[in-house]
């Protein structure tokens, strides 16, 4: 049978067909030449042409005479790897003068070599293709993660306002109720509290509020009424810190080693008839002294009938030597300072501490001065038809009828109704003199009211304090039911 071409390597046959390039070798006994031995492995071009080229050689050889085949160099073998280098052939390798032709020399055409070049080209649409795809995205991802923030931040936006707006109702219908107290071990800093002669467990709750020592104005009381503490407190200024729990309160107000000697304060909101126990308490000084001192305001340069709203209120230290005209003219000299640093006018003065004796007795946060100011002037306006020039205040209620410290912040109808000088739900305009003395706070909102319509406001929250202004008698009603919710589930915090 022929023999068949295999089909791995078709030159790797054809050249094992070719001689081999040996000389003098004689042939076999079968008849086959030298050339005829079977292919060890595949020649290359070159290779195959030394084939061609020594057997010529061989057959000249045997024509010549004998001698001659010495001098005939064999040819040489080429190295395998060299041959490696080399291309296989396109056909059968041929004698004679096509043979020996030298072919013009061409460079390997390898895979990298035939697809480099639109290899090249498509890389560098890629390479342009895939830096602007991530362009692309590093764009998308910045615009996601901006829509993103957006949506959280409105959403904690939203959170915020409905939590500050309706943390109560919130709290009252998941059953949240806020601590009243503070937790033991936030004590810090210092507050003077002062008690002053005839304050109650209510009253003084309150007054611990005020000055940061307790959380809620009726965390102290609740506390004495839970736990039945029958104690009895002392009139004077004693030295506690902020942020205490009522129990630690209860037990600095007891220690006698806290009682601040030869010191006096008057807080704010105080009248002259709670203010004069308390500078003979701390002074020394005996109160029917200080009772007299103050019976003619004009050894201190104050032309009106009272000192009331005179008495700045303030922490005082004297000395031994301290007189009771010593010590009231300090506290009057006090208060010019405050009116003077407002830039009231001296034939202002007595009015702007009437408006500012009322704000300190309504107002409860910095914000509330400012509002409750302004609510006085519209109040005043004559051009208002619906309160008709009456301020409609309880505090000036409470103090012409001389329930003002009873410690309940609604008015008897007693009071309400009672024709005295300083009711101003009975007289138009502004009461006949202070009903309290005011702070600095109170001094400068009565010289600048802020912007707005309102003409009623309301503490919704006595424990907080929230209040809330409104320019309309309806609208204001809404309101005063929330209060008398408020005060129906809170019997004991002063409604």
């Amino acid at each position: 049978m022929p023999d068949t071409p295999s089909s791995d390597d078709q030159f790797a046959d054809l050249f094992g067909k070719l001689p081999a390039p040996q000389r003098g070798v004689p042939p076999r006994p079968d008849g086959e030449t030298p050339s005829a031995r079977p292919a060890q492995q595949p020649l290359s071009r070159r290779a195959a042409r030394e084939a061609a080229r020594g057997d010529a050689e061989a057959a000249a050889a045997d024509s010549a005479p004998a001698g001659l085949d010495a001098a005939v160099p064999a040819a040489p073998v080429p190295a395998a790897d060299h041959e490696a280098t080399r291309p296989p052939s396109d056909g059968p390798a041929q004698s004679g003068a096509r043979a020996a032709t030298p072919e013009p020399h061409r460079a390997p055409a390898t895979i990298d070599a035939l697809f480099g070049a639109d290899a090249t080209a498509d890389d560098h649409v890629h390479d342009k293709r895939h830096a602007r795809d991530r362009r692309k995205g590093r764009i998308a991802g910045w615009v996601i993660l901006g829509i993103v923030l957006l949506l959280v931040g409105g959403v904690a936006a939203g959170g915020y306002y409905v939590w500050t707006t309706y943390e109560d109702k919130i709290r009252a219908f998941m059953g949240w109720e806020e601590p009243k107290d503070f937790e033991a071990g936030q004590a810090n800093g210092e507050a003077v509290v002062t008690i002053v002669e005839g304050d109650t467990g209510s009253s003084i709750s309150q007054t611990l509020y005020e000055a940061g020592v307790t959380k809620t104005s009726g965390a102290f009381y609740d506390y004495l009424i839970s736990n039945a503490v029958a104690t009895e407190f002392y009139p004077g200024a004693y030295r506690l810190q902020k942020q205490m729990t009522s129990a630690a309160a209860l037990e600095a107000l007891e220690d006698p080693a806290n009682k601040m000697e030869n010191t006096a304060q008057l807080r704010e909101g105080l009248t002259v008839e709670q203010s004069l126990p308390i500078l003979a308490d701390g002074t020394g000084i005996p109160l029917k002294d200080l009772q007299k001192a103050v019976a003619k305001p004009a050894d201190y340069g104050v032309t009106a009938d009272s000192l009331e709203g005179w008495l700045f209120p303030a922490t005082y230290t004297f000395g031994p030597e301290a007189t009771a005209k010593d010590v009231i003219k300090t506290l009057v000299d006090r208060t010019i300072t405050s009116l003077d640093g407002a830039e009231v006018p001296k034939d202002r003065r007595e009015e702007i501490l009437t408006i500012a004796s009322i704000i300190q007795r309504e107002a409860r946060f910095e914000d509330d001065f400012f509002k409750v100011s302004r609510v006085i002037q519209n109040r005043l306006d004559g051009s208002n038809q619906e309160t008709h020039g009456l301020l409609q205040m309880d505090s000036t209620a409470q103090y012409g009828y001389g329930e003002m410290h009873d410690g309940s912040a609604s008015t008897s109808a007693e009071a309400q109704y009672d024709d005295n000088p300083w009711n101003t739900y009975v007289r138009k305009g502004l009461p006949v003199g202070p009903i309290a003395n005011p702070g600095d706070l109170a001094i400068d909102a009565a010289m600048h009211p802020a912007d707005g319509p309102w003409l009623y406001f309301v503490t919704v929250n006595l424990d907080t304090g929230e209040t809330v202004f409104t320019d309309t008698y309806q609208e204001h009603q809404k309101y005063v039911k929330q209060w008398q919710s408020w005060c129906a589930e809170n019997p004991d915090s002063g409604c």
